[in-house]
């Protein structure tokens, strides 16, 4: 079945691309191979990548040899020579779209005002469409796919330390498809949708009411969903009662806006007080009003999907491949096959029962996110915002404080003000994300929350993830030797120096853990939470593997599976550790709408977090983290073996906990 699956989808490739004439391409590849037997296969793979892309408006067979016969490069010196002065044109154009992109994205990234419809509508533009059809049309797709075909993952494995050619590797991955500039433009109008509606997602918490009708947050507590909301979960496990009834009310509102039962009229609004028990929404006379958002939260979902599913008559793949095997180089076999044995590990029972014990009372479903492992959990968050908002009253302190913040990290004066000066911070209208430099000459951009109070405990907790995403992007440009080799492996690998910075938050404020278990507390925290995200990126694989299947669904036919598949899930993974059945709290996560399959980046970012703190504990931090993001983008394994000197695994966290709870 899958080989029929795929000879189906790779029939329109061959409609689209029989241009040129398979005996035309064998004696292109036989004159070139007489006069240069020992680049037989390099030949072979450029020539067959410059003729599936090669359309009839591009000329016929004989235009097709004259371009093969005149631009393949021989010479090694000359190749090398023409890579690099590629690489300079690509670093201008790629760092000048991306400079346009930031600029048309501003507004509805940062906390700049009220939306404008026109906002959004240039949020929504991608000036980058029409580059490939350009490069087509100009035939320097056609030179780069020649000289630089697309090497096999295999391949590349073998390129060891080869660092040259690692880099025509890389260049070799641009030009694999002809995707014409209204599909791209498609995708980006689709997620930039999405991605508006996600930023503006805010439930007003002061205006929450319980069972018993009382407010229990704070009048002016507004929450994005599903950061903040999960965040305001995990600052309410040292609260007592309070806090639990605290947690549960949100998880009441989770719950309301998987199901999109949630009101229209409470959604980034204040205007009335609301009950998510009974969905009751009282005006000023008392007057029930509720009007249901019905599925606009799985339409969203469903455009992104049909806008990438249109991009796959040209690349002969799905997305779901071309997310996995592409772009994180691991098939979506090995990532569920991951998933599939950390979930079931036997060591999650009794981690479980550490956290029931701990709470003092059975596991609820919002207890995927217990954070009373970590020391903050015996802190009061309050206490840490009236530090946090007096350190950092807005983004420009913040920015000036970068350098001290490296410097604690074990950064040299100077290193630190080389990072820090190409870092700018935001105040963000999302919880927060970090947009990195296409260039050298271009900053890094920091985004997180930063009310006019100054910034949250929460918001001050993101600040450090994305500063970790920040430092991993400019050393990952400005310090890589190849510009064909700036940035990682894949997002995994930078969510990794995010999490490993995320970690020392507390430190960075001068608060020291001195407590005599705290190795082991690392490690159940870790486990318990590699836990929840990989239960939330098997659900996520799930989902797009039935838009596949159901690739006509409607929006409500959508949010039934989504609802149906969390289920499953839960009661496979989760029900047995907790004692629960049917909870849809894995459906919540906001990344689902507006970053198509990006979850299990977090999962594989956590095992390489804590690959890497394993390897770090007891170095010079700074000089490794210098070292090891210097690589650039390698293969997964490669980086790993190179960074660490081991491979990929889930195994040496397994192995860690199991010691933990034995002692």
């Amino acid at each position: 079945m899958r080989k029929l699956f795929l000879s189906l989808l790779f029939l329109p490739i061959m409609n689209i691309y029989a241009a040129v004439q398979p005996q035309t391409v064998n004696k292109v590849i036989s004159s070139l191979t007489d006069t240069n037997p020992e680049n037989k296969v390099l030949i072979e793979k450029g020539v067959k990548q410059t003729a599936k892309l090669w359309l009839e408006k591009d000329g016929d067979d004989e235009s097709f040899i004259q371009f093969c016969f005149n631009n393949y490069i021989v010479n090694p010196e000359e190749k090398e020579k023409t890579f690099l002065k590629i690489s300079d044109y690509l670093e201008a154009i790629y760092g000048h779209f991306n400079e346009m992109s930031l600029q048309l994205q501003r507004n509805v990234h940062e906390s700049t005002g009220d939306l404008m419809q026109t906002d959004e509508m240039f949020a929504a533009y991608n000036p980058q469409t029409h580059l490939t059809d350009d490069f087509y049309n100009n035939k320097i797709a056609f030179i780069i796919s020649l000289n630089f075909p697309e090497l096999s993952l295999q391949e590349k494995e073998q390129l060891g330390n080869n660092r040259l050619a690692w880099a025509y590797a890389r260049m070799g991955d641009i030009f694999t498809a002809r995707i014409p500039a209204d599909v791209l433009q498609g995708y980006s109008t689709a997620n930039s949708d999405a991605d508006v509606y996600i930023s503006k997602y805010n439930i007003y918490a002061g205006h929450l009411l319980s069972k018993k009708g009382k407010k229990l947050f704070p009048e002016d507590m507004v929450l994005l969903s599903h950061w903040n909301l999960r965040d305001e979960i995990k600052a309410n496990y040292n609260n007592g009662k309070t806090g639990l009834e605290k947690q549960q009310i949100i998880y009441e509102v989770m719950k309301k806006i998987v199901a999109q039962d949630i009101p229209n009229e409470v959604i980034n609004s204040g205007k009335y007080d609301w009950s998510p028990y009974n969905n009751h929404i009282l005006d000023k006379d008392g007057h029930i009003v509720y009007t249901t958002e019905d599925s606009v939260r799985y339409v969203k979902f469903l455009n992104n999907f049909k806008a990438l599913q249109a991009i796959d008559k040209y690349t002969g793949d799905t997305y779901i491949d071309r997310n996995f095997s592409k772009e994180m180089e691991i098939s979506v076999e090995d990532a569920e096959a991951l998933f599939h044995n950390f979930l079931s590990a036997p060591e999650l029972k009794q981690v479980g029962k550490q956290v029931s014990t701990r709470l003092g009372r059975k596991l609820e479903a919002f207890d995927i996110w217990y954070d009373g492992f970590k020391a903050r959990s015996n802190l009061n968050e309050e206490k840490l915002s009236e530090q946090t908002r007096a350190l950092y009253p807005d983004a420009k302190t913040m920015e000036s404080e970068l350098p001290v913040i490296l410097q604690q990290l074990g950064f040299a004066p100077e290193r630190a003000n080389y990072l820090a000066e190409k870092i700018t911070v935001d105040a963000a209208r999302g919880s927060g994300h970090a947009w990195g430099a296409a260039m050298k000459g271009q900053k890094s951009h920091l985004r997180t929350r930063i009310p006019a109070t100054g910034m949250d405990y929460k918001g001050y907790n993101i600040a450090i993830h994305e500063f970790g995403h920040n430092v991993e992007q400019t050393i990952s440009m400005y310090d890589t030797d190849y510009y064909m080799l700036a940035s990682v492996p894949n997002t995994a690998f930078t969510e990794a120096l995010a999490f490993v910075f995320q970690k020392r938050d507390l430190e960075l404020l001068g608060i020291t853990n001195n407590d005599p278990e705290k190795e082991k507390m690392d490690i159940l925290d870790k486990v318990w939470n590699m836990y929840e995200i990989c239960g939330v990126s098997m659900l996520d694989i799930k989902v797009w593997k039935w838009l596949y299947a159901n690739p006509n669904a409607t929006a409500t036919e959508l949010r039934d599976a989504v609802m149906r598949l969390s289920k499953e899930v839960w009661n496979q993974y989760f029900a047995p550790v907790f004692g629960r059945k049917d909870e849809t709290v894995l459906a919540i996560y906001s990344h689902m709408i507006s970053y198509p399959l990006y979850l299990s980046a977090y999962a594989f970012g956590q095992i390489i977090e804590f690959q890497l703190e394993q390897y770090l504990s007891g170095k010079d931090f700074a000089a490794e983290v210098d070292r090891i993001f210097r690589l650039g983008q390698l293969t997964p394994n490669q980086w790993m073996t190179q960074a660490t000197g081991s491979t990929l695994s889930a195994e040496p966290m397994l192995k860690t906990a199991r010691e933990a709870l034995k002692k």
